[in-house]
């Protein structure tokens, strides 16, 4: 059986006049803020401002066999709102509780309105929780939509550089497939700037994303995504693609045939390295093949596979 937690029973906090407490200027709240009490889990509610949208199944069902036999060891955070209680942070706590069928949690109880909840609720979440780029992107975002902070403001509330906190704004740019290729990274890939060669087991990384960014064209964006994972691509060699695919169009010859558009990508595939094929636009069949390398290593693997 789950053991109980410390904390006042319900009626300290819902009594004749704790039910009329609020917001901090109200009379009585200084004897509320901060309470750790015992609230059913029926008089919570989740928090509509709660920025993490997706939950693994397999650690919930692990945190609540540890709950059902150890109970909850750090309280949630809740915002008393007249006799009910809204999530602040803790809902992998609260979720969990409900799978162990637990009838009541252990609660910090704060005041707050909705603007500072939003608030809360991002910081305390980004402490605790771990969230994935994409969902510190979107935090960013709404904390600076909603609460009409800057970027700037944002950075200093959640204690970043603000370079950090428009590089991840700058993953909102990028279209939907590769947003949701961000967001299924391994934790130890979404800060690393990966450096295996093309050969190496393929991985997607944020210095690919980085990368990425660099494309004007969507369409180019999602194009060399696809194939990072097809060639195995490394951060330096998608960084050498993308800089082909910054440059002017009528760069190239309008006497390509757009046949040779595959026979780059299997050049490229090849080499694993950036691929164009250029033509001679006054005399017919002549032209050049360019392979792009990234760095003298780059450049020793290419001559190895011609001397293959």
């Amino acid at each position: 059986m789950a053991k109980r937690a410390m904390g006042k029973g319900l009626s300290a906090i819902l009594g004749d006049e704790a039910a009329k407490v609020n917001k901090v200027t109200d009379r009585g709240a200084e004897k509320l803020v901060g309470t750790v009490a015992m609230i059913p889990l029926s008089r919570i509610t989740k928090n509509p401002f709660q920025p993490r949208t997706e939950f693994d199944m397999d650690t919930l069902i692990e945190l609540a066999q540890s709950i059902s036999e150890l109970g909850i060891i750090q309280p949630i955070t809740v915002r008393k709102n007249g006799m009910q209680f809204e999530l602040i942070s803790g809902e992998r706590r609260f979720r969990a509780s409900q799978m162990a069928e637990l009838e009541e949690i252990p609660a910090y109880v704060r005041l707050a309105d909705d603007r500072h909840m939003l608030e809360l609720a991002i910081v305390e979440n980004l402490q605790r929780e771990d969230l994935d780029p994409i969902e510190m992107a979107q935090s960013c975002k709404r904390m600076m939509d909603e609460l009409g902070l800057t970027q700037d403001e944002v950075a200093i509330r959640l204690g970043k550089g603000r370079s950090t906190i428009t590089n991840f704004l700058r993953l909102l740019k990028l279209p939907a497939i590769i947003q949701a290729g961000i967001q299924d990274l391994p934790k130890d890939k979404r800060r690393a700037d990966e450096k295996v060669d093309g050969n190496s087991q393929v991985v997607f990384t944020m210095g690919h994303a980085r990368a990425l960014l660099n494309i004007p064209d969507e369409n180019d964006q999602v194009s060399l995504y696809m194939r990072v994972f097809e060639f195995g691509l490394s951060v330096r060699q998608t960084e050498a693609y993308a800089k082909k695919m910054k440059q002017p169009k009528d760069t190239i010859s309008k006497t390509k045939d757009s046949k040779y558009d595959e026979l780059e990508s299997q050049l490229g595939g090849y080499f694993a390295a950036p691929v164009a094929i250029q033509f001679n636009g006054k005399r017919k069949g002549k032209g050049k093949i360019q392979i792009s390398f990234a760095s003298d290593e780059d450049l020793q693997r290419i001559i190895s596979k011609l001397n293959d």
